[in-house]
């Protein structure tokens, strides 16, 4: 039987070094990020699951990152499941950070390293949510990253942050604008997102508009092991969302302002 588990591409720890730092100035100064429950992050295999949030510049992995960093620094791989959007254009640049392309073999083969994978079930459809539903934890009805983390025996880490919508103002995904953009089918997307920012106004998604200063709070929950719950992957997938939900609603009562948190 051939091995299907794909060879992925080495992680350089000299560009991850000079990109680490440069991360937590920048997250730190200009999205002065605060973070908690990094105690909930296990030191071997986990899955990472997050609610995406930003648009085309979203700060949730640099987030996530830099938080794994501070606790494990590179002693455990870091991997993140990109969409094509982000690797079409961008992949020969991020893949030697951790960045692979979201497929389940490349799940099964990050995974199968001892580190963590972080993944964003939702993805295009969630980070390009409209502002006016901006703490609203929807997956799409996507379920595929229990199912990886039960092939792969580990655990899932939820992680919810608030603040990374409000960085421009998304008024629609663009789902029937993306019908006549034929680019879409390339990057396997079915949005357009309209969003008003600075300095373009309002913007397609492309040029992005530069996100503005908000304050971004990250919380790390409790692992959650699915054979808890008999590996039942609806059942898993619904604990999920609701712990995230509740941790959101949370962390978004305590929030005082948009963008200045």
């Amino acid at each position: 039987m051939v091995d299907e588990t794909p060879t992925l591409p080495a992680i350089n720890a000299g560009q991850l070094a000079v990109v680490r730092t440069l991360l937590e100035r920048v997250l730190k100064i200009y999205h002065r990020i605060e973070t908690s429950g990094t105690e909930h992050l296990p030191d071997s295999g986990a899955l990472i699951v997050g609610n995406h949030s930003g648009g085309v510049i979203a700060m949730d992995v640099p987030i996530i990152a830099v938080s794994y960093w501070e606790k494990y620094g590179l002693k455990h791989p870091l991997r993140v499941l990109a969409h094509d959007v982000l690797m079409l254009p961008f992949g020969a640049v991020l893949k030697p950070l951790g960045f692979v392309n979201a497929t389940r073999e490349n799940a099964r083969a990050a995974l199968s390293e001892g580190g963590a994978t972080i993944v964003f079930p939702g993805g295009d459809y969630d980070v390009y949510r409209p502002t006016a539903v901006r703490n609203k934890i929807d997956f799409a009805g996507r379920t595929g990253y229990v199912r990886t983390a039960i092939e792969a025996g580990v655990p899932i880490v939820p992680v919810v942050s608030i603040g990374g919508q409000e960085s421009q103002l998304v008024l629609s995904r663009g789902e029937s604008l993306a019908k006549y953009i034929p680019i879409t089918k390339v990057f396997r997307s079915k949005y357009v997102p309209i969003a008003v920012g600075f300095p373009w106004g309002i913007s397609l998604g492309i040029p992005p508009n530069l996100p503005l200063p908000t304050k971004i709070v990250t919380r790390f929950l409790e692992p959650i092991d699915p054979a808890d719950f008999d590996n039942d992957i609806k059942a898993v997938d619904e604990v999920v969302r609701a712990r995230m939900q509740e941790a959101l609603d949370e962390l978004a009562a305590e929030r005082r302002y948009p963008v200045l948190g």
